[in-house]
């Protein structure tokens, strides 16, 4: 040990006999899961739809014919179950949680699947919530699953952080909106995936535009957000577009995001499947 030590390894330049390997804070899988991949889908702020690209993502890789689940991480907002119409609450048999199974074999599991109404918040502080989300991986028997999508809560504080560092993520998808303030606000999460050495598959611009029923032509309503500038910057490749479809809000209000067609997340995927 070489003298006047701290124990901080991190920190220190000496190589002495007794220098410590960097400590892991991945938490192990449910003796009942076999999950391959882990796909984080982050936004630098609420409300810019992350959760329907998270759900629009898990129903196409399912229709490609992967093993998928979606692991709702969003536990004071989730919005999942809702998502798929999923109203039943999780069942245990004394040693593991098991998900729920969507009408197209999607495993699901999240916060609102716990509580005695959808309704009931959840006032907790961020370590408690932290620890709800590594118990969905730990104590959650998935079985077999090819893919893993995570809804994170937005920002980039104690929850994200503690997910970034206790779940294997093999890669991140950021959403964002077209306004530039959230453009400003998702550069924050684009930078915390690189502080956390997670790569980024993706940028997927959500309401990016609309079609104009009368004329048919595209109208950028909320601006440009100039999505695929934002991705050179960060040496991303890969962009996507979502418009803005009043149908795809109805099909999700009735849980029927599942009957959602879609194909603007198809390159997103298609980068998800080289991983």
């Amino acid at each position: 040990m070489a003298e006047n030590c701290t124990s901080n390894c991190s920190s220190c330049g000496q190589d002495c006999s007794s220098r410590r390997e960097p400590q892991s804070f991945l938490k192990p899988q449910n003796e009942g899961s076999n999950v391959k991949k882990v796909i984080a889908v982050v936004s630098g702020k609420g409300g810019v739809g992350k959760s329907l690209v998270t759900a629009l993502s898990a129903v196409n890789m399912a229709k490609r014919g992967a093993s998928v689940a979606v692991l709702d991480a969003d536990i004071t907002g989730p919005s999942v179950p809702a998502e798929f119409g999923i109203r039943d609450r999780a069942v245990s048999d004394g040693k593991s949680i098991f998900p729920a199974v969507t009408k197209s074999g999607i495993q699901i599991m999240s916060m609102n699947m716990l509580l005695d109404s959808a309704s009931d918040p959840v006032v907790w502080r961020g370590p408690v919530i932290a620890g709800v989300v590594g118990q969905f991986w730990t104590d959650v028997a998935w079985g077999d699953v090819d893919y893993m999508f995570v809804d994170m809560p937005p920002g980039t504080g104690d929850v994200p952080l503690t997910i970034f560092q206790s779940l294997p993520v093999d890669g991140i998808i950021v959403v964002t909106s077209p306004q530039e303030m959230v453009g400003t606000i998702v550069e924050k999460a684009v930078k915390m995936a690189a502080m956390m050495d997670k790569p980024i598959i993706a940028i997927v611009e959500n309401m990016a535009w609309f079609r104009c029923p009368s004329c048919g032509e595209k109208h950028r309503i909320f601006g440009s957000g100039d999505v695929k500038a934002l991705a050179e910057r960060y040496g991303v490749d890969c962009t996507a577009e979502l418009p803005i479809n009043p149908d795809f809000a109805a099909l999700v209000d009735r849980g029927e995001v599942e009957s959602i067609e879609c194909g603007a997340l198809d390159e997103v995927l298609n980068k998800i499947e080289k991983l």
